[in-house]
């Protein structure tokens, strides 16, 4: 199975990359797993939001491939139990050829373009994160999902 997380700007707090580093080396152990990150936008301090958006939008577009299967991480999506996302992980897990790629937009969230191709919007919760911060919990979860379907001891209920 092959799974990508596409996010806007690089992980600025050390502590978050290093949380970041350790759950991608654990989930290479159950899949092929890949961080893509797109440059961060620069001299918005002036920017309208909307053109912020869409300018991110087409940074991600173009960063899509066309068999991927796209989830928006996004606090309006459908929210599920850890457990439940493990099961939706392993029956994604049948899609032959296809890439599972994970997007984490900036601090304005996604384009109508964006929003538009996505084939699933996932929420991590009804509260709002910083958008690095979601990085870490997001991993961390794939990281827990996958050893809930290898019957590993990591998670409790």
């Amino acid at each position: 199975m092959k799974i990508a997380i596409l996010q806007t700007g690089k992980t600025t707090e050390k502590h978050i990359a290093e949380g970041v580093e350790i759950y991608s080396a654990r989930l290479k152990k159950y899949c092929s797993f890949e961080i893509i990150t797109i440059p961060d936008l620069k001299d918005t301090k002036n920017m309208p939001v909307k053109e912020q958006k869409a300018r991110e939008g087409k940074k991600i577009l173009q960063s899509i491939g066309k068999d991927d299967f796209i989830v928006l991480l996004d606090e309006r999506g459908k929210e599920a139990g850890t457990v439940d996302f493990a099961a939706w992980i392993k029956g994604k897990s049948q899609m032959q050829g296809k890439r599972l790629l994970f997007i984490i937009g900036g601090p304005w969230g996604f384009s109508e373009e964006v929003n538009r191709i996505a084939d699933f919007k996932l929420a991590l919760s009804k509260m709002t994160f910083p958008h690095q911060l979601v990085r870490l919990l997001f991993v961390e979860q794939l990281y827990r999902a996958f050893t809930i379907i290898r019957g590993e001891p990591y998670h409790h209920e």
